[in-house]
């Protein structure tokens, strides 16, 4: 009996434990790590997490997409999935990507101007200039 409500449970709300394991993991990283490279990832896996928050979020039972064939009615609005946060989601990662090329790029400054990506490191170097 035990096994069955344990299934069931981690099957019904697994989504919802991947996305909290990926919230803690991202921000043990940004926390814990010391190296700046180690950082930005951290927060790259949490904005994965945020985005199938929101995606897993939007679902519901049910439903169907929300394509019309050739002439076809539309029938109870509520019968279709609302597309709008999955369009979000894409913008989301689209503007992901750019954040992490943007600082991938400013890592790769700061190695050059202190030789190192070590936080408390480029901090002692940073106050000897």
């Amino acid at each position: 009996m035990a096994e069955g409500v344990i299934a069931y449970y981690l099957t019904g709300y697994g989504n919802w434990w991947l996305i909290g394991i990926l919230l803690l993991i991202g921000l043990w990283g940004i926390v814990a790590q010391h190296n700046l490279l180690k950082k930005v990832m951290a927060l790259n896996v949490m904005q994965v997490a945020v985005i199938l928050y929101y995606l897993n979020a939007a679902q519901k039972s049910g439903t169907t997409l929300g394509v019309l064939r050739a002439g076809e009615k539309v029938g109870d609005v509520a019968a279709y999935v609302n597309p709008l946060p999955h369009a979000l989601m894409l913008t989301a990662i689209v503007v992901a990507l750019a954040i992490t090329g943007v600082a991938l790029a400013l890592l790769l400054k700061v190695y050059r101007a202190y030789g190192t990506l070590e936080e408390p490191e480029v901090f002692r170097r940073m106050q000897q200039q």
